[in-house]
C-alpha cells in the first residue's frame, strides 16, 4: 500500500512551487515511498545499543601544535602596502551610500 498519496505529493509540490503534471504525481509518489521505505529500514536497524559514530575509522588530529613566532611589525606590514591612512591600510570603497 502507498504511504503517500497523490494528494500528499501535490500539496508537496504547491508548498514548494513546482508545476508538474498528472502523470508526475503518480511517479512521485512510487519515488517518495520507495525513500519512505529506505527510511523506515533504516530506522529499523538502529538500536540503542550501538552508539552513534561520525566516522567508520578512527579519526586523529593531523594539526601540528600552537607555538608562537615572531611576525611583522605594523611598520613592516604597512610599508608594503600600496596606500596607508592612519596607521590602516587605505583601500578603494567598493560600496556606495545609496540603496
Amino acid at each position: 500500500m502507498s504511504k503517500i498519496s497523490r494528494d500528499e505529493v501535490a500539496h508537496l509540490a504547491g508548498l514548494a512551487r513546482l508545476a508538474v503534471t498528472e502523470a508526475e504525481l503518480d511517479t512521485f509518489a512510487g519515488q517518495l515511498d520507495q525513500i519512505l521505505d529506505a527510511v523506515a529500514k533504516v530506522g529499523q536497524v538502529a538500536a540503542d545499543d550501538i552508539p552513534p559514530t561520525s566516522h567508520a575509522v578512527p579519526v586523529t588530529n593531523v594539526f601540528r601544535e600552537d607555538e608562537v613566532r615572531p611576525g611583522l611589525t605594523r611598520e613592516q606590514a604597512l610599508a608594503a602596502a600600496p596606500a596607508a591612512e592612519e596607521d590602516r591600510f587605505r583601500v578603494p570603497r567598493i560600496l556606495t551610500e545609496e540603496a
